[in-house]
């Protein structure tokens, strides 16, 4: 189906929805049968909703649960994590399908992006997501708009508070692992050191990346490279001589996943494959550049886990939004890299990330 199908397809049903008096009066359902989780995000932020998931699956035990997620990202909820079934769409290219044939929702929870929310309102029987989205119209067609945190919060404990329910943790056992094709996995103990990110301005110094893992091989640990095929660049930079494995660009997610869950520790900058560590439920030490590791940090439902975010205080980690909803509590930095006016020339807040805060943050688990 064409984007412009898709949308045709949509829009038919809310006209009918608008031309039947019935369907004008919506109720929240007490007990909803059939939930579904609608977002198109990245790998990072995609996993940074398991809280979500998580409180769903305990007040809603008896619902099916779905998640729409990027086709990529599927084969990560092959096991159900939370019982949830992935449904993979790409709302870009018009491909609904796999959300088509499992609707209708008694519930569908939007947590990011109400541009959604029309599609929500045309297959559910109630939408609920935060307010405030820009522009106004995005907001319109949810049935409880629940006002964005003013408060500090990490994203998934906010995420999570979109639904009743205690404070929960996380535990590695909540999410199977999905089979992996099988590939050559280091010798033990190894610890995974990926250097690529979603920008250069999250990019750590390649001699750094090779003066860790230097320390690390002294400390009797196998380092080992990963990067995204894009990046095969960053890990030449680092090791030119090759002296340690690399997994750049040669792996699936699930076999990424696979490749974490036997390390005993994986650096890397905050990106997508941090929050996939935590998944796993590997020690990891992120660094955090122009993120923030407040909001992407481990919060309360990771608060357990073995993650350690390494930060600088820096002046221009200073745009107030996200999302776009703006807070004061927010501190981050979204600029793309470049040399115009409002771009970034130069990631001083990854280059004032010191090595020896980097096998500080090491040290404590490689002692365990």
């Amino acid at each position: 189906m064409s984007r412009a199908r898709a949308r045709l397809s949509i829009f038919g049903r809310l006209a009918r929805q608008l031309l039947n008096p019935s369907a004008w009066r919506r109720r929240k359902p007490e007990a909803p049968q059939s939930i579904l989780v609608l977002h198109h995000l990245l790998l990072g932020d995609t996993l940074m909703l398991t809280p979500l998931l998580a409180r769903i699956a305990a007040r809603y035990p008896q619902a099916r649960r779905s998640l729409s997620c990027p086709t990529a990202l599927a084969p990560l909820y092959a096991g159900q994590p939370f019982g949830f079934t992935a449904l993979p769409w790409n709302p870009r290219q018009g491909d609904i399908a796999s959300i088509l044939a499992a609707a209708p929702f008694d519930l569908v929870v939007i947590p990011t992006e109400n541009r959604y929310s029309p599609l929500a309102r045309a297959l559910s029987q109630w939408v609920l997501g935060f307010a405030d989205d820009t522009p106004r119209w995005k907001n319109w067609l949810l049935d409880e708009a629940r006002p964005f945190p003013d408060a500090p919060a990490a994203f998934g404990d906010f995420c999570a508070d979109l639904v009743e329910g205690p404070a929960q943790h996380y535990q590695p056992t909540d999410w199977p692992l999905p089979a992996a094709a099988p590939f050559s996995t280091p010798p033990t103990p190894y610890v995974v050191l990926h250097l690529g990110a979603s920008s250069p301005l999250k990019y750590w110094p390649s001699e750094r990346w090779a003066a860790l893992a230097d320390w690390l091989a002294a400390q009797g640990s196998t380092p080992v490279w990963s990067a995204g095929a894009r990046e095969t660049a960053l890990v030449t930079a680092a090791d030119p001589k090759g002296r340690f494995a690399s997994y750049a660009g040669q792996l699936d997610l699930a076999q990424l996943a696979q490749l974490f869950y036997g390390a005993n520790l994986i650096v890397c900058p905050d990106t997508g494959v941090a929050h996939l560590a935590r998944i796993v439920g590997t020690s990891t030490v992120a660094l955090f550049g122009p993120g923030s590791s407040l909001i992407s940090g481990a919060g309360k439902y990771w608060a357990t886990s073995p993650f350690t975010a390494v930060s600088i205080e820096i002046a221009c980690r200073n745009q107030t939004n996200t999302f776009r909803r703006h807070r004061d509590w927010i501190q981050r930095c979204s600029r793309s890299f470049g040399e115009q006016p409002a771009q970034c020339a130069e990631a001083r807040c990854m280059q004032g990330i010191t090595l020896e805060q980097v096998k500080t943050a090491c040290s404590a688990y490689l002692a365990r």
